[in-house]
């Protein structure tokens, strides 16, 4: 049988969990017997149940002899929840399909299923669900969150004129997707320098989207506590990174950092953002910011939004400033994932694969 069709619709269930299972994977399952859907599940948020425990629970017959298609191997470690494997030798699940391995050191559901005598199929369609789960696996490669860079250019590589000028350079569904970005990573981040020239509200504006967790680098904490970031904060979900050991009064928390260079180390504030459980960041800055990301080598993936426009000028600003290569050989290499069209707008995706350094 081919289990093709079956693993793209657990795949669009997971995809039900972007932005709410933080470090966990987005997972969905499915549960067939004699040619039909008997039930369906996925993992709703990190603190809700896993897909096949969320399958399970919307039967409404017996699993016996069924066929479990899910995207991710099953559990077999005691975390937040019990292991899913358990749960599924004891329905007697007769096959169960995987695309992808877990890369958890502490998952080996697989090993479990078949010493149960249950048939495991594993790949259907492995490199569609690593896609889906790219943050995950990242986590588990690198012990630290996946940091995208998001921006829109001119055709001259320009993100904003010499006076900051920057509204707007892309379309409004180049906007929209923006949005949906938002909605898919744990968290945005951007300087103070951002927050004081467009006063962002850094919220996912998209009917059923998810906000994210809200990143201020300060090294200073010279904040306007008046900024439109702060008022969006009911869900206590907006953090101000810093240096600085000074006490302001204001309507987020504070993320004390390491010092590198007379600013916060970023790699010290990704090891804390880790630990409060957020596995993505989508860094929304100027130059600066974004330079600083790059020569760091913590830029593992871009967004990159071009407009059919020419800013021009010299003091127009680029969406990277710093020595930069001193010959093109030297330059830092990424591979292109990905090539969107909206409207007479190009997003171009691109991953580092190559580990620059």
């Amino acid at each position: 049988m081919n289990y093709d069709n079956l693993m793209r619709e657990c795949f669009d269930l997971a995809r039900k969990g972007a932005g709410k299972v933080l470090t966990n994977p987005m997972v969905g399952a499915i549960l067939i017997k004699n040619g039909e859907i008997i039930a369906k599940g996925y993992h709703k948020s990190n603190t809700c149940d896993h897909a096949e425990i969320d399958c399970f629970n919307n039967l409404k017959e017996s699993a016996e002899g069924a066929t479990l298609i899910v995207n991710l191997e099953p559990c077999s470690h005691f975390g937040k929840h019990p292991p899913c494997v358990d749960e599924v030798i004891k329905r007697k699940v007769k096959r169960v399909v995987i695309a992808n391995l877990d890369t958890n050191p502490k998952v080996d559901g697989l090993s479990k299923l078949k010493e149960a005598g249950i048939e495991v199929i594993t790949g259907v369609l492995e490199d569609e669900g690593r896609k889906l789960n790219e943050k995950f696996f990242f986590n588990m490669e690198n012990n630290r969150p996946l940091v995208a860079l998001k921006y829109a250019q001119s055709l001259d590589g320009k993100i904003a004129t010499a006076s900051f000028d920057s509204k707007w350079i892309t379309n409004e569904e180049s906007r929209a997707y923006v949005h949906k970005l938002r909605s898919e990573y744990d968290a945005i981040l951007v300087g103070a320098n951002t927050l004081r020239q467009d006063n962002p509200r850094l919220t996912s504006r998209i009917e059923g989207g998810v906000n994210p967790y809200r990143i201020i680098l300060s090294d200073k904490l010279d904040i306007d506590k008046d900024r439109e970031v702060f008022r969006e904060n009911a869900d206590k979900k907006t953090y101000i990174a810093t240096i600085s050991d000074k006490d302001i009064d204001i309507n987020a928390e504070i993320i004390r950092c390491k010092e590198k260079d007379g600013r916060v180390d970023l790699k010290d504030l990704l090891d804390k953002l880790y630990e409060r459980n957020i596995g993505s960041v989508l860094v929304e800055g100027g130059s600066i910011i974004n330079n600083s990301f790059l020569e760091e080598d913590l830029v593992d993936k871009i967004y990159q939004f071009m407009a059919p426009i020419i800013v021009s000028g010299l003091d127009s600003r680029s969406a990277f400033i710093g020595e930069g290569a001193k010959v093109i050989k030297d330059a830092k290499r990424f591979s292109i994932d990905d090539i969107k069209r909206f409207g007479t707008d190009v997003m171009f995706e691109v991953n580092n694969v190559y580990r620059n350094s």
